[in-house]
């Protein structure tokens, strides 16, 4: 998951860049108005960096079906923050995945107002007795984190 471009682009498009991705994440990852899916994307052209979903919708689509015939269920329950600069939007969420209290980090690039990429991170959520330190998953999280809002 290290390949791709790196450089943020189109700074003048960060905020609406920022609101796609809130949206998407809301409508279709914690809504599962999965008839929204497609507006998201430009058709098949998108690229799945993570090595478990193929490319395009119909690779997300056979992934989350498979995921779905496993009994692994991903729900998306929370949006604590959106960030984001020009064409990269990293989208901080919780939910769980499997049964499982699960943090989601997705990291999204976009083109021409829709997804062409996304990275993820999917690390589980301990319990909190189980934790080393006191720092959550979330804790760099403002608690009312709007889409124009940045961290220092």
């Amino acid at each position: 998951m290290l390949d791709g471009p790196t450089q943020a682009r189109d700074l003048r498009a960060t905020a609406a860049n920022k609101a796609l991705i809130r949206a998407f994440i809301d409508d279709v990852l914690v809504n599962g108005r999965m008839d929204k899916l497609g507006g998201y994307f430009d058709g098949d052209h998108y690229l799945q960096h993570n090595p478990q979903v193929g490319d395009g919708l119909s690779g997300l689509g056979t992934a989350l079906e498979a995921m779905a015939e496993q009994g692994s269920f991903m729900k998306y329950d929370r949006i604590h923050t959106i960030l984001g600069e020009g064409d990269f939007v990293l989208g901080v969420s919780e939910g769980s995945l499997g049964g499982t209290h699960t943090a989601y980090y997705d990291l999204f690039r976009v083109e021409n107002s829709k997804i062409a990429e996304h990275w993820d991170v999917i690390e589980p959520i301990l319990a909190r007795d189980q934790w080393k330190n006191t720092n959550g998953k979330f804790q760099f999280c403002p608690p009312t984190a709007t889409i124009d809002e940045d961290l220092p």
